[in-house]
């Protein structure tokens, strides 16, 4: 299906109709979550302080005009049918944006790519575009300069931690609110010792549930938000009828003058409440690779868009004929409900504060994970919850991180009043990261005028400006939480990203150059023991220092290595059928290769065994691709004495090598019936291997020499070679570089969890080499 490519002479089909509709009922549950709760506090956050309830209704009507305008210019303008557009292959949210920066305008800090990986299919981009002469000066001053790599970078890492802060925040301040409902039916001075209490009951009991994953509770989602919005758009239309029909006048941006012109600067101080009518927009473009563009258009403009504004038109309609009510909580939502729907309300409300929570939370674990993948985050456990979705993943380490922080933050304020000036600057503060990469997203990626970029940036900027300066002013009331968060996460990403540059910069200086390997004899002067030595790297060039220590000391090696450089390259997905660089090292007779395994920000490592198959058969795969001559698909100069081919795993080998064994089951099964070669050792050990070449009259004898030796030495077994690196700063480095490399990179390196790949081989077959960087 797609449906994005819809057109006059390409008619959507019934069926794909039908699947769109049903990703925009799924999008519900778990997109809209948070978005669709807000009615509960807006207008409690927005009255709290700054602004009185008067006869006149300025104030109220005021703050309706405020809300529907903002839904109407941030939400459906800005993010439906602008940003959903910026996706990088289907995939959005801050770090898609960085990533597309990363491939049209190389910026990228971290020195790892190669000129073949602009032949991905996921990176290569539209050639017939051209940028104009400002664009293309734009993209050279990008690349030039360190300094404003090191800027974008730094915006893309605020806009992560204000996401990560929002995980904390938005738990907090959505149960919270659906559970002071219960306010309502207690005495003033009882009801704050039941919602504290309830609301960390039900915060312990979301978190536990997030290791069962959401696709488990999926299917209940959508329904209880459809079913909050539903209801609190028959209330709002109830309330319009009953109370103000009138209310809608209210919608006039004149009253948006009104209502600054009466309340100056405390109207402007309450803007940091009406922007959480906004919280949660974000997930549209966050969670946009679990869906559709065209399902996250619909569900929103259709069904939430015009839910939320019955809701706020129904409040205030409500409000403006209630004035003088003997309570505290006259603003609230629930004052707004019929009294014998209260209780119904506040049960559907809870269980919609946790849906609404539960989205943030995945999505906060999807980021991580993305900067993990990049080198902007420790490694950290990643548990993937759902087979068939790929998003759906669980992070322990940061799963009860976020519950102790939520749990903090809801002791310790103990009322929406606090927690929404600390949720409005982190929602805010993305959206002004989000604004500003997508202008430079407008001039590189889309090859548009810069005057469009800046209208854009401007307009919006603006806007979302404002809200800032508004929330930004409210430091000392709650405000100072996320900045506080996103303070220490900054400090947690960049010393990781700097360690690790500053680690793979060593590297390529004290790298062996292969001119060193030749001048050995093809033993290498130690013994070659049976088996295949895999020796790790992050070099995508040349032979790492971590070799020549190595054999310095234990001057015996395997009679077939590989050097094996697990990379991630700036796209969502790399297609298996590009998932490795296979070359050789040396001459045929030193059986030395390199693999560079390929994943993008978005792809599931394979499992040991599935990944051992792969890099031998994509080997073996390299070697008869060789001496049969032909054209490889893909080919780079690296050095000139190596070369790299584009090499897919097993699965996508058209009459390729199979391997078989034990119980000569295959790895591949094709449909073709091709007559096969079978190579086998002379000898039975006690695993056997087979390999299974289909027959060709150009495989010489050199060739099939070479698969044997191959075969014999997967049979023998494989070790897993691993440097174990211990990085110090020079002496006369800065104390910040001191700091930041000999104690918090250094912290983060010895707690974070190894490599996903390193810790699937067994214990008995890895080896570590120790060495001491000072960079």
């Amino acid at each position: 299906m797609d449906i994005e490519s819809w057109g006059r002479q390409n008619p959507i089909k019934k069926e794909s109709w039908r699947t769109v509709l049903a990703l925009a009922y799924q999008s519900l549950g778990v997109v809209y979550g948070d978005l669709s709760t807000s009615p509960l506090y807006v207008y409690k956050s927005t009255f709290a302080e700054d602004i009185q309830h008067s006869e006149s209704n300025d104030e109220i009507f005021g703050v309706l005009s405020f809300v529907f305008w903002t839904l109407t210019l941030i939400p459906l303008l800005k993010y439906v049918f602008i940003v959903l557009r910026a996706d990088d292959n289907g995939e959005g949210g801050t770090f898609a944006l960085y990533s597309l920066l990363c491939r049209y305008a190389r910026v990228s800090t971290l020195p790892n790519g190669q000129l073949a990986d602009e032949d991905l299919y996921e990176y290569k981009n539209d050639r017939n575009l051209s940028a104009d002469r400002i664009g293309m000066s734009l993209k050279s001053t990008l690349e030039k300069h360190r300094f404003l790599k090191k800027i974008l970078l730094i915006l893309a890492l605020i806009g992560t931690c204000m996401v990560i802060g929002d995980g904390v925040l938005t738990p907090a301040i959505s149960v919270f609110s659906a559970v002071s409902g219960l306010e309502l039916s207690m005495a003033k001075h009882h009801h704050q010792y039941v919602e504290v209490p309830v609301a960390c009951v039900i915060l312990v009991f979301l978190f536990f549930l997030q290791h069962y994953g959401t696709h488990r509770l999926g299917f209940l989602f959508a329904p209880i938000v459809i079913t909050w919005l539903l209801c609190i758009s028959a209330i709002g239309l109830y309330n319009i009828i009953h109370w103000n029909p009138h209310v809608y006048q209210a919608l006039s941006p004149y009253y948006m003058y009104k209502f600054l012109k009466k309340t100056q600067r405390g109207g402007w101080m309450s803007l940091g409440g009406i922007l959480l009518c906004i919280t949660g927009s974000e997930a549209m473009f966050a969670d946009l690779g679990h869906f559709s563009q065209l399902s996250i258009k619909i569900a929103f403009t259709f069904v939430v868009y015009p839910s939320l504004i019955l809701a706020y038109m129904g409040q205030a309609a409500y409000l403006s004929k209630h004035h003088a009510i003997a309570s505290d909580y006259h603003i609230g939502f629930y004052v707004s409900v019929p009294e014998k729907l209260r209780y119904p309300v506040l049960a559907i409300a809870i269980l919609a504060a946790v849906v609404g929570s539960q989205a943030i939370i995945t999505g906060t674990f999807s980021i991580i994970k993305q900067c993990s993948a990049l080198g902007c985050f420790p490694r950290v456990k990643i548990v993937h919850t759902s087979s068939k979705i790929h998003g759906q993943i669980y992070i322990p380490e940061i799963n009860w991180t976020l519950m102790v922080l939520c749990l903090a933050v809801t002791i310790g304020f103990r009322d929406t009043k606090h927690i929404s000036n600390a949720s409005g600057l982190a929602v805010i503060t993305v959206m002004l990261v989000t604004t500003c990469f997508m202008s430079l997203v407008i001039v590189l990626c889309w090859h548009k005028n810069v005057l469009l970029a800046l209208c854009f940036i401007f307009f919006f900027g603006s806007i979302e400006a404002l809200y800032f300066s508004a929330s930004l002013i409210k430091f000392l009331e709650g405000a100072w939480v996320p900045i506080v968060l996103s303070f220490i996460f900054l400090a947690v990403m960049y010393s990781w990203h700097y360690g690790t540059l500053k680690k793979y910069e060593f590297d390529v200086e004290n790298k062996i150059p292969i001119n060193w390997l030749l001048t050995l004899s093809p033993n290498l002067g130690i013994t070659r023991v049976r088996g295949i030595g895999l020796i790790h790297t992050e070099l995508v060039t040349g032979i790492p220092a971590i070799f020549s220590h190595f054999i310095t000391n234990l001057p015996a090696f395997h009679q077939v290595l590989v050097f094996l450089c697990i990379k991630s390259v700036p796209v969502p997905h790399v297609r298996p059928e590009e998932r490795f660089l296979v070359g050789r090292i040396g001459p045929k007779e030193y059986h030395i290769y390199r693999c560079i395994a390929r994943y993008g920000y978005r792809d599931i490592h394979m499992d040991d065994v599935e990944f051992e198959k792969d890099l031998v058969c994509s080997i073996a795969e390299f070697i008869r691709s060789e001496g049969r001559g032909q054209s490889f698909e893909a080919v780079e100069d690296i050095d000139a004495n190596e070369r790299l081919t584009v090499i897919g795993t097993t699965s996508t080998h058209i009459d390729g090598i199979r391997m078989c064994e034990d119980n000569g089951e295959l790895t591949h099964v094709d449909t073709k019936d091709t007559e096969m070669i079978e190579i086998s050792s002379p000898e039975v050990p006690r695993k056997r291997v087979r390999f299974l070449v289909p027959e060709s009259p150009q495989m010489d004898l050199r060739v099939r020499e070479e698969l044997q030796e191959l075969m014999e030495a997967r049979e023998a077994g494989m070790a897993f070679i691993i440097g174990h690196c211990y990085v110090r700063a020079k002496r006369g480095s800065s104390l910040i570089k001191k700091l930041v490399i000999n104690i918090g990179y250094d912290f983060l390196r010895r707690n974070c969890r190894g490599p996903t790949y390193a810790l699937s081989f067994p214990q008995a077959s890895t080896l570590e080499v120790g060495m001491i960087y000072h960079v």
